[in-house]
């Protein structure tokens, strides 16, 4: 339910006023900079293309550089973010900070990453002991207790456990089981006979996995029928593991059972023993996903040898740590991932990769120095009242459905009041004073961090749920809605325009960029086909009135199957398993418009650079996802991900929106005209 982007300011009333002020007292600077008007392609018309309208220009000037899959303004505020970052670590790594302290680990970790004179010299070593653990396995009992090992290092194994809150009683957390093992992203990719599908599982049967045995040690024979073997043995847990599309349906991938329960699944499993050693003490009861795949499991353990399954655990722990050692494990996994399966041409810097890897394992620990330096207080706070401008709006449109019944919408108020805003960042810190974190190979450090962050989570078992926790770091730019806590989570770094102080954009652009895009987005997924399933304390509970499920669904298909119909390089972009996303777009774009229709400027409808209030706000929207992808990122993503490409979540809900015909002048004939009895709308 992650949302790719956003932004900006909160601006109502008085506030809104002043606003509007300032851009007309700076009508000059506007002219030269506006934030929307430098992108636009005036050669292509609305009605055929809007992203293309909105962007083409930016577009053409900015084409994708060869360390990226893509590009767009969510890499060039990353790009800020990293330079911010950059700083903070080369002012650690002279600080000569305490042991243990924050700026301690921060210093110690860029350094390590950065040592490459080290890294090369230590080649494969600083993976020796582990590669021991996995020499030494001799039966199913021992393969077993090392995937327990390694999955608490942060390795993939076939086990896919992790401590999470129970869907149904969103005040426990609960064991949890879900399908895991396979080296591709996603079980289609060994299966599919699309060309990209093709040519990626080509290229990691014949290239990828034999290269990796070659690295690890075998001769070229061996190594060729390693990959063979290994290749065979993700393709036995690939075939049942469930579609993208199959995960949506939490009522499916809820299978609660005893341990007795879990035994008959996989009796060859000691899960007592495999959990206890997992640090998952004193566990009665379990919840799995994919029953059917923990059958495949126990029977894969007997089909293929110990000597296959240790095989498979080397390509895995290479896989894992391979970015964190010498340059030829880097450069092939940079060449498969990245290269083959996403279309990047060169790889990022290193110092990039160092941040990027610090701000997964230890974001918060950069994001408490990040928030006093780059969000301050009184910006917080107008983000905060911006979500409640957006709740207020989406009440009324709640209010005003005419297939919704009476009953359902008291409690759609309810759990609607009840979305708990996480704006900016955490009132409370994670601790992480027992995270070990040295000088020496940077390998060593990531799986140390990788080991606290399985300990933070398995002690969540028998505790009662932190729901002020956060998911993100503040630095990230995305945002995201949990339903379990029935929780938008918005952080600080996704309120960002780059180059542009918020103070000085008007409303229409900071409605469209960040009131729809990521307030009412987030707010929106509370009640989409997956979250409506969750109540307003976020626990799986049917509280819909089956006639409004039934009415809600025939509209959501409606959506499903506008995108069913669009195609991208011979890909059907998937409706179903997109529905969320689209539905969340669609209903964040209507209610900010609804938010923008109060504020001063909508109402006095004055021009900017030419264009209206109501043009200004799409044009906003469509900002929100500025950019392009190569060919094989996006095939990777329509095969992987829920949200749907981004130039389509600007023109796929824009048609069913009657707001834009209006302000583009759309007429019957334009491309992107679709009838009116084809328009979807759901809130």
């Amino acid at each position: 339910m992650i949302k790719k982007f956003s932004s900006l300011a909160i601006l109502t009333g008085a506030l809104s006023l002043t606003l509007i002020t300032a851009c007309k007292d700076n009508a000059k600077i506007y002219a030269e900079n506006d934030p929307v008007i430098k992108n636009m392609d005036p050669k292509v018309k609305p009605g055929d293309d809007f992203f293309k309208y909105a962007n083409g220009t930016w577009l053409r000037k900015n084409p994708i550089p060869g360390a990226y899959s893509s590009w767009g303004i969510g890499n060039v505020v990353q790009e800020e973010l990293r330079d911010r970052m950059k700083k903070i670590n080369q002012d650690a790594l002279e600080a000569n900070a305490p042991k243990g302290s924050s700026t301690q680990k921060i210093g110690d970790f860029y350094y390590s990453g950065m040592d490459t004179v080290d890294i090369e010299k230590q080649g494969l070593s600083p993976l020796k002991d582990e590669l021991k653990k996995i020499d030494d396995i001799k039966d199913i009992k021992s393969l077993v207790e090392e995937f327990a090992h390694l999955d608490g290092i942060g390795v993939t194994t076939p086990l896919g456990t992790y401590a999470g809150q129970d869907s149904k009683n969103s005040d426990k957390i609960m064991l949890q089981l879900g399908q895991s093992g396979i080296g591709l992203p996603n079980r289609d990719y060994y299966f599919n006979k699309d060309a990209h599908s093709v040519t990626v599982r080509t290229d990691y049967q014949q290239k990828h996995l034999p290269t990796i045995f070659k690295l690890g040690g075998l001769s070229a024979d061996a190594a060729n029928a390693a990959a063979k073997k290994t290749y065979a043995l993700e393709i036995s847990l690939a075939d049942s593991s469930r579609k993208l599309e199959d995960l949506r349906d939490p009522y499916h991938n809820y299978n609660k059972m005893t341990m007795a329960g879990l035994s008959k699944l996989a009796p060859d499993v000691d899960w007592k023993s495999t959990f206890d050693k997992m640090d998952y003490k004193n566990t009665d009861s379990v919840i799995v996903g994919q029953p059917e795949y923990y059958r495949a499991l126990n029977k894969a353990l007997h089909d293929y040898s110990i000597e296959d399954w240790k095989n498979y655990l080397r390509k895995n722990l290479v896989t894992t740590f391979g970015a964190y050692l010498s340059k030829p494990f880097d450069q092939e996994l940079f060449r498969f991932y990245d290269m083959v399966l996403y279309g990047n041409k060169e790889q990022l810097p290193r110092w990039k990769r160092v941040l990027d890897a610090e701000n997964g394992l230890m974001g918060e620990v950069l994001g408490q120095i990040f928030v006093k330096e780059y969000f301050p207080e009184k910006t917080k706070e107008r983000y905060v009242k911006l979500v409640e401008t957006m709740r207020e709006t989406f009440r009324e449109h709640i209010q005003k459905l005419d297939w919704m019944s009476p009953q359902t919408k008291e409690k759609a108020y309810y759990k609607l009041s009840k979305v708990m805003p996480k704006v900016g960042y955490p009132d409370k810190w994670k601790d992480f004073s027992t995270l070990d974190i040295n000088r020496g190979p940077f390998a060593l450090n990531v799986m140390r961090a990788n080991n606290w962050w399985h300990k933070f989570n398995a002690a969540k078992l028998g505790k009662a749920v932190d729901r002020t926790e956060w998911g993100m770091t503040p630095q990230t730019y995305n945002a995201y809605y949990n339903p379990s806590n029935n929780e938008i989570v918005l952080p600080a770094g996704i309120f960002t325009i780059p180059g542009f102080k918020d103070e000085n954009i008007d409303d229409a652009i900071i409605y469209g960029y960040a009131a729809a895009s990521t307030i009412g987005h987030e707010m929106t997924h509370g009640f989409d086909d997956q979250g409506r399933q969750f109540d307003a304390k976020g626990n799986l509970k049917a509280w819909w009135l089956p006639q409004d499920s039934v009415k809600f669904t025939q509209r959501a298909q409606m959506l499903i199957n506008q995108f069913n119909g669009y195609t991208i390089y011979g890909l059907h972009i998937n409706g179903k398993a997109t529905q969320g996303e689209n539905i969340a777009d669609l209903g964040g774009i209507v209610i900010g418009l609804d938010a923008f229709k109060k504020t001063d400027q909508y109402k006095e409808g004055k021009l900017i650079n030419g264009f209206t209030p109501l043009q200004r706000y799409f044009l906003g929207y469509a900002l929100g996802w500025l950019g392009q992808d190569r060919q094989e990122s996006l095939s990777s993503q329509i095969l992987t991900n829920e949200h749907s490409p981004g130039f389509m979540r600007v023109n796929g809900p824009f048609t069913d929106v009657p707001e834009f015909y209006e302000a583009f002048h759309i007429k019957k004939g334009d491309k992107m005209w679709l009838d009116p009895d084809k328009r979807v709308k759901i809130w």
